[in-house]
């Protein structure tokens, strides 16, 4: 499938989703499909995989999809660095936007953005909350907030290393000749088995309401901590950044990331040594004091409670 065809599919099913996009259709031109396979299991779930470039960064603000009268957005997003030549601001748009699970209301309006030339491999389910329900078992009571309409939720999960090679493996199968829906429809379940073992380990918290300025100002702080993992946030610069006090501003960031700001901080410079020692082959000592650790041996103990494993093992296996 070319990729004008490709991209008659894509305004195909954003019209029968009963989606309404702005900017315009012509602005969309601006992305490269590398791949698109839309999956119709109505009306239990749509299952969409995709693999776009952006010739120059964009956002769309993707008003609320219609089709389902009530559902769920559950979207896995691999980015791959696509270029050669990384800037600084590369790397921080990188470390903002690496690997993650996303879940929004179908109710709800959000932006989509596509950094310049980064690759953002995708696999998007839309479910129904009654069929993930179901699926759930009497384990969904754990999740009511998610079943909840009466609150605008907005959830962000770390990728696990399950959950990549089980979104991998759908994004690089070919659509089988027979039994194809069977196929996807047992993958999408098995993501959404892992998605929700993970989310069971995240912090308690109450879940509220969020209003479009709490959520823009929640992804502001996030963005704030990202930007500079190799130095310590100033929690007072946050706070003011986010123009909340410091008691709703942990709590609200806790809602959506699953985290704290200091354990997510953590968890991002853990993410960010494991990429320097496999794929830039520093050594343990280059990639500590690169993140701005004095100590190596806090560094080295850090990391093994991240992954079980020690840095310098973790570099030398493949």
């Amino acid at each position: 499938m070319n990729d004008n065809r490709k991209k008659q599919e894509m305004y195909y099913w954003v019209e029968r989703l009963g989606v309404s996009l702005t900017p315009s259709r012509s602005e969309l031109d601006m992305l490269h499909l590398n791949e698109l396979k839309i999956v119709d299991l109505l009306p239990d779930m749509l299952v969409m995989v995709r693999s776009v470039v952006a010739k120059k960064t964009f956002c769309i603000r993707r008003k609320p999809i219609t089709a389902f009268k009530n559902g769920i957005s559950i979207s896995f997003q691999n980015i791959i660095h696509s270029r050669s030549d990384t800037s600084v601001k590369d790397i921080q748009e990188l470390q903002q936007t690496q690997p993650h699970v996303r879940i929004i209301p179908l109710h709800v309006e959000s932006d989509v953005c596509f950094p310049k030339d980064i690759n953002i491999q995708q696999v998007t389910i839309i479910i129904s909350l009654d069929y993930l329900k179901s699926f759930i078992g009497k384990d969904h009571k754990k999740f009511d907030y998610l079943f909840n309409n009466e609150k605008t939720l907005w959830i962000e999960e770390f990728m696990s290393p399950e959950i990549a090679e089980v979104a991998n493996e759908i994004s690089i199968t070919k659509m089988p000749d027979k039994l194809s829906d069977t196929f996807y429809r047992l993958k999408s379940l098995e993501l959404l088995f892992y998605l929700f073992k993970n989310l069971s380990r995240r912090a308690n918290v109450t879940h509220q309401h969020l209003s479009k300025y709490e959520l823009e100002s929640i992804y502001s702080v996030r963005d704030k901590i990202a930007a500079s993992i190799d130095k310590p946030f100033i929690q007072e610069e946050l706070v003011k950044l986010s123009g909340m006090n410091v008691i709703k501003l942990r709590k609200l960031f806790t809602q959506v990331f699953g985290k704290g700001m200091y354990p997510y901080y953590q968890h991002l410079r853990m993410q960010e040594a494991a990429r320097l020692l496999r794929e830039e082959h520093l050594s343990v000592s280059e990639v500590g004091y690169h993140l701005g650790f004095s100590n190596l041996s806090y560094f080295g103990r850090l990391f093994e409670r991240h992954f079980n494993m020690k840095p310098k093992k973790w570099s030398q296996n493949k």
